[in-house]
């Protein structure tokens, strides 16, 4: 291979600029041409096909930082109809025209859809990014414990937990109680620990307000389907965790607030945005809202906890107390929201990234089609890479699901993590956060320039080295789109 391409697709993760970094960094030693697409598979379907050289004379370009949060390319939702045969072969043509001999994406399930279409015409590789840490499998035959149901009628699931995915509902059988965590395929993702790390500190810098003013706090973290991002949040000491993959036990839930409020005059409980009910049902589900408008509106898994605890807690226990004036001043949500996705990565993802970044250029070299680069994890070697096919993570029928955190990983009666979830985050954060994470914080902050200077966007810089396909439109001969 002479040249290579890659993009970035999907939401943004702290981690994307350091992955490409890696994936650069192994090219240059390799002397591969790098070119990257901008704002994801939306390059692609562009005649003109927006794209930068990363590596001019195999040196990195100097705006390609490792420590800056986001992608320098660009990222969209935008992604390859397997189906769409013309599209297809337009990419092939257009990536052939660019003489790119192969292609990495960085990316989710998403990502690794589109990837696969193309893949028909090029080798392909993914390099796995998501803060929610949801792209792997618990035990390699996971796929194979979902069972297609019957086709979506209506907004109603037939079971409760049952998922719509291309038209059908699907549940999933149980899985095996416990399982051994040097078994699990990528056990962590680029940009879930540094998530972890913003939403432990925002728990922590609730808990003094809660505590100083003697109210419940309910903190709100990303991971839709997956508790993972939720179960790292305990690093910030929250009193209780409601992850997604366990039912709300509402009695047992009021009954816990009540005994750590009458021990410690307040209580922060941190929960995941897709904690579901004792029906399966998400308790932050849509609701008809009260504007004028009358508008759909989701009311948010922390707004509906909140609203439960108001009736359930009443006005009375705290007004008996005097610690507030009602149970709605009593207890307050905060989401941590999009700031678990950007920023500066911690060191953690920064070195993984990276490496997973260049072992996707090596799998690219080794002839890999629709693979995947992907972090292990054993007691013996550690942290190391690996690969695995694409349809690994695939069910019978072709589809990827996200993966859920273990139920081996949380006690529901004890409303904390297990044992075995304490286990599976110590090798990801026991060294997480390097010095230069620290000395950044120290330096950086309140650098006294940034009063003085309006702030400088990469994208400024990148758009002044953006080249362009030639169309027919730019003399190119017609009939090539």
């Amino acid at each position: 291979m002479k040249r290579i391409g890659i993009l970035t697709a999907g939401g943004d993760t702290p981690a994307l600029n350091a992955t490409i970094h890696g994936a650069v960094a192994r090219a240059n030693q390799l002397r591969i041409e790098v070119i990257g697409f901008i704002k994801g598979f939306s390059s692609l379907f562009n005649p003109r096909v927006p794209h930068v050289h990363l590596n001019p004379l195999f040196s990195s370009i100097p705006e390609l930082d490792p420590v800056r949060g986001g992608t320098l390319l660009g990222a969209s939702r935008d992604y390859v109809d397997a189906d769409d045969k013309n599209a297809i072969d337009t990419i092939g043509f257009r990536l052939k025209r660019l003489g790119v001999d192969g292609l990495l994406c960085v990316g989710g399930d998403g990502t690794l859809n589109g990837m696969q279409a193309i893949s028909e015409c090029l080798p392909t590789v993914l390099a796995p990014k998501t803060i929610d840490n949801d792209l792997g499998l618990n035990y390699r035959n996971e796929p194979n414990e979902w069972r297609r149901g019957e086709a979506v009628t209506g907004p109603i699931p037939p079971i409760p937990g049952a998922v719509d995915l291309g038209g059908f509902w699907y549940t999933r059988s149980p899985g095996p109680a416990s399982f051994d965590l040097q078994r699990m395929v990528n056990y962590a993702t680029p940009g879930y620990a540094t998530a972890v790390y913003v939403s432990a500190t925002g728990v922590q810098r609730i808990r003094t307000t809660a505590e100083s003013h003697r109210r419940i706090a309910i903190v709100e973290v990303m991971g839709r389907h997956s508790g993972y991002i939720a179960l790292g949040s305990m690093y910030g000491q929250p009193d209780l965790l409601l992850v997604p993959e366990s039912r709300v036990n509402v009695d047992m839930l009021v009954e816990r607030v009540k005994e750590i409020y009458d021990l410690q005059k307040h209580a922060v409980i941190v929960c995941g945005e897709g904690i579901i009910d004792e029906n399966g049902q998400e308790l932050g589900a849509e609701h008809a809202s009260t504007d004028p408008a009358g508008n759909k509106i989701l009311s948010g898994a922390s707004e509906s906890l909140r609203e439960l605890l108001i009736r359930r807690l009443g006005d009375n226990y705290f007004t008996s107390k005097r610690r507030n004036e009602s149970a709605r001043a009593a207890i307050f949500t905060r989401k941590i929201g999009h700031t678990q996705r950007g920023g500066r990565p911690i060191l953690f993802d920064r070195f993984y990234a990276a490496q997973l970044g260049g072992h996707a250029v090596d799998l690219l070299l080794a002839g890999r089609i629709n693979a995947v680069s992907i972090l292990q994890y054993t007691e013996e070697k550690g942290f190391h890479l690996g690969e695995v096919f694409a349809n690994d993570f695939r069910d019978q029928w072709g589809h990827i699901h996200a993966r859920k955190m273990h139920p081996a990983f949380y006690d529901p009666i004890a409303l904390r993590p297990s044992a075995l979830g304490i286990q599976y985050l110590l090798p990801i954060f026991t060294n997480a956060i390097g010095q230069d994470d620290l000395e950044a914080l120290r330096t950086d902050l309140f650098d006294e320039s940034h009063l003085a200077l309006p702030y400088h966007s990469v994208n400024t810089d990148i758009n002044k080295r953006i080249k362009y396909l030639p169309t027919a439109a730019d003399g190119h001969p017609p009939g090539q789109e």
